[in-house]
């Protein structure tokens, strides 16, 4: 799916846009998947407003915005588990992070036409940190994405400053690294944006007619260890490309009680 360069690009800039990684019949089947899970939440009283809390936009705005986000989507439908392992990605993933890839988890993003919620600037790694930082988002894209309804906005090359310090649950001082900051990665449905956990991102609202749906996954090298017990999944550890060199470390430890 890319070339040296492209991976070079992932290597210097932090992200990397996929082009055509889905075809039109796969994104449907994922934009049905998406649909059938908001409706099965709705009927178990489980769908809530996900939408971002903090001091990034004014009160009066934050509590009109929206957001559907459930983790785990490949465990509701095997849309999604065929996508964590599409060949496609598991040949773009291997360039990126390495011969041996591992699945860390899955969510569904959904910003409703008009009132889609913003994401503030922040870097993944505050909720997952891991030793090596090899840990990657790949960002389905199921509805074409660009400013109006609120494509995702990255910060070339902010990997490469480490972790930053965060505030609330977790996102960067708006101040200091407002969204306009941010690089517009523009995107066609079908496109996967790959960007590591420590990239800065963001996103603005959805002001637009169209929905905007994402599903996203987290993969890392197996031999990438985290360094805080935190954000623990279902379905972790996942083998989406070569082996894991760790017998004893294949899953979470996982307790099983009640």
């Amino acid at each position: 799916m890319i070339r040296t360069e492209d991976a070079e690009f992932y290597k210097e800039n932090g992200y990397l846009l996929v082009k055509g990684v889905f075809n039109a019949e796969e994104v449907a089947q994922m934009r049905k998947a998406v649909d059938g899970i908001i409706r099965r939440a709705a009927s178990a009283n489980r769908d809530e407003n996900a939408a971002w809390q903090g001091d990034y936009l004014p009160p009066e705005q934050l509590k009109k915005l929206v957001l559907k986000g459930f983790h785990d989507v490949h465990y509701h439908d095997a849309a999604f588990m065929r996508a964590a392992i599409h060949p496609n990605m598991a040949a773009t993933l291997s360039k990126l992070i390495g011969p041996n890839v591992q699945l860390h988890h899955s969510k569904m993003l959904v910003k409703p036409p008009e009132n889609g919620a913003a994401f503030p600037m922040h870097q993944d790694q505050p909720y997952f940190p891991h030793e090596k930082h090899t840990m990657l988002a790949a960002s389905i894209h199921l509805d074409d994405a660009d400013e109006e309804n609120g494509c995702l906005r990255v910060v070339p090359g902010s990997h490469k400053q480490g972790p930053l310090p965060h505030v609330g649950k977790y996102y960067l001082d708006h101040k200091a690294y407002p969204l306009s900051d941010g690089t517009l990665c523009e995107a066609e449905a079908g496109d996967v944006l790959f960007f590591n956990y420590l990239t800065i991102h963001g996103s603005s609202a959805n002001r637009s007619e169209r929905t905007r749906r994402n599903v996203l996954f987290q993969y890392r090298d197996p031999a990438d260890f985290p360094t805080e017990n935190v954000h623990f999944d279902w379905g972790m550890g996942l083998m989406i490309s070569g082996e894991n060199p760790n017998f004893d470390k294949v899953k979470p430890d996982y307790r099983i009680v009640g």
